[in-house]
């Protein structure tokens, strides 16, 4: 099985070359200014990649999403895409459950208080997932800015070490792309942004073969 990983496209996402696959998962922040123009070309490209089943989540660039879930919806239900608002689906025998929230910055969409806010929406997360999918970074994991912060969730970091998914992917911060890992844990952690900064432009999707017990690139 094959999984391909995007995230952070930002509008940009014809530039991209996505593989035929048998899962897309786009970790959010398809857009730039979040309106529903934009949402409309991301899904009318989304649905027309070589994968068997697509499934992204918002960011905090994606307004539209968290103003209009009702109408998200129903044009990911028409593109014959999935979407995922803390909430769980099962493709191809993989459990699969996504959020756009991020901690609270700059007031932009999906943004949540660190702390008892954010974690009304982290347990949630199951046990026993394949994929966990996140718009942004656990705490010290993909999370460094240019600034040299570390500005990841650690809210989040806690909960998936309770619940060990097999993948965590995420974007948020285009500075620390790449797969990251914990000694004590099993999951692997991979930032899958796209768009970089420095110097501007984009970077390939990340492919995953899938095998019984592990994700191999």
């Amino acid at each position: 099985m094959r999984v391909v990983l995007i995230s952070d496209t930002h509008n940009r996402h014809e530039e991209l070359e996505v593989p035929a696959c048998d899962v897309l998962i786009h970790a959010g922040d398809f857009s730039r200014r979040g309106k529903q123009p934009e949402l409309e070309s991301f899904l009318t490209w989304f649905a027309s990649r070589p994968a068997r089943e697509k499934v992204f989540v918002a960011g905090n660039h994606d307004f539209i999403c968290e103003k209009e879930p009702v109408l998200t919806r129903t044009l990911a239900r028409e593109a014959g895409v999935h979407y995922l608002d803390d909430e769980e689906v099962l493709l191809g025998g993989l459990r699969l459950w996504g959020s756009p929230v991020t901690p609270r910055f700059g007031g932009m969409a999906f943004n949540r208080d660190r702390g008892a806010d954010i974690l009304t929406h982290w347990n949630l997360i199951p046990e026993g997932l394949d994929v966990l999918i996140t718009h942004g970074p656990p705490k010290g994991l993909g999370d460094r800015t240019f600034l040299g912060a570390h500005v990841g969730c650690a809210d989040l970091l806690a909960r998936v070490r309770q619940v060990r998914p097999r993948l965590h992917v995420f974007g948020h911060i285009h500075e620390s792309p790449g797969e990251h890992t914990l000694p004590d844990v099993p999951t692997r952690f991979i930032n899958a942004a796209n768009c970089h900064l420095h110097p501007f432009g984009m970077r390939p999707p990340v492919v995953l073969e899938w095998e019984p017990e592990s994700l191999a690139p």
